[in-house]
């Protein structure tokens, strides 16, 4: 029985410690929106009420892993850094570990969402695409082939 309880405690801490949510605050969003050395980052802005971020973050994780190479994938969570647990309970469901993720540790999402990028109006899921020419473009709303299409290196 004690081999069980450890065993399951075992599990629980690897399912919740299995992404690792930093914070992201105003002074971080320059470095994240530098641009990349190659290829390029993208940025997929979520939330955990969000219906359709779980499908784009699937498929952005395909394309990653169809050119690893070449594209960066940063998961950033618009939903404070206090559901830390919540979020990465999320991703892991998803199928999103290993990829580097954020919350917000702002007082003022609106300030976050506008420094990331000040044409977003809020519209989840979003998507920043930082090209290594340094150029930017903000995606919204559910990815489908054509968009995924676009947005390969």
């Amino acid at each position: 029985m004690k081999y069980l309880l450890a065993m399951l405690a075992l599990a629980l801490a690897t399912t919740c410690a299995a992404t690792d949510v930093r914070p992201l605050d105003a002074s971080q969003v320059s470095a994240l929106l530098a641009a990349p050395a190659k290829g390029e980052r993208l940025i997929a802005l979520w939330s955990l009420d969000c219906s359709y971020c779980e499908a784009n973050l699937q498929a952005l994780s395909r394309l990653h892993k169809a050119h690893p190479d070449r594209i960066e994938l940063v998961i950033v969570a618009t939903d404070p850094i206090a559901a830390r647990d919540s979020i990465a309970q999320r991703l892991h469901r998803a199928g999103m570990d290993g990829f580097q993720a954020r919350a917000y540790a702002e007082d003022v999402p609106d300030h976050l969402n506008y420094l990331l990028d000040p044409t977003w109006g809020g519209e989840m899921p979003h998507v920043l695409v930082v090209r290594s020419d340094g150029s930017r473009r903000g995606i919204s709303g559910l990815l489908n082939a054509t968009v995924l299409q676009q947005l390969e290196p």
